[in-house]
């Protein structure tokens, strides 16, 4: 049985977006994304092309329990979901020992909205919230991959920059990924930009 969908209070607003709780309500949109191979191309670092609801409830529920799971709104519909997680990466963990870190992870599943800038405002909601509420030390973008550099240019819009380096073995859909970072105090400098 898959843990259940924790879900939380928080709604968030960009500009352009409502960042509301994901719920059980959202099955059938989260199933239709998680289906898409040109979704799960970038969104998955697996060489996965779809999922079933069971797999998705699964995934979904564990990270929901130590995560604000958000689903992304433009004018009332669904377009993206995003997370802001407590670390679960040791190598990070390890390398922080007393700082609280999280990681944000996300996706457009629409893909007409797709490079319109949208990644960035998402990013922007999730690092002030990260921050300014829970407290955090730092924020990372974690196994970026070099297929996909939207999103690394995402990130590195927001103040992000590569911490790390990781090559990946052969025969896989990467070559390398990379971890991105931000400090409270890059953020509170004035590394978050107007989205």
């Amino acid at each position: 049985m898959p843990p259940s969908l924790n879900t939380h209070p928080v709604h968030l607003h960009t500009p352009r977006l409502h960042l509301r709780p994901m719920t059980d309500a959202d099955w059938d949109t989260l199933l239709r994304w998680n289906q898409d191979p040109d979704v799960l191309y970038y969104a998955d670092g697996a060489d996965v092309t779809a999922y079933t609801l069971d797999q998705i409830k699964r995934i979904y529920g564990g990270i929901s329990q130590a995560a604000f799971c958000f689903i992304a709104e433009l004018d009332g519909q669904p377009i993206a979901e995003a997370w802001l997680q407590a670390m679960n990466l040791s190598r990070i963990i390890e390398a922080h020992p007393d700082s609280d870190c999280r990681r944000i992870d996300l996706s457009i599943g629409e893909k007409q909205y797709w490079n319109k800038g949208l990644g960035t405002e998402i990013i922007c909601a999730l690092v002030d919230f990260g921050f300014a509420e829970e407290k955090a030390d730092f924020i990372f973008a974690c196994d970026i991959a070099d297929y996909n550099p939207r999103s690394r240019a995402a990130f590195t819009k927001v103040g992000f920059h590569v911490v790390a380096h990781i090559p990946q073995p052969p025969g896989g859909k990467a070559r390398a990924i990379c971890d991105m970072r931000i400090a409270k105090t890059e953020w509170a400098a004035g590394a978050n930009p107007s989205p």
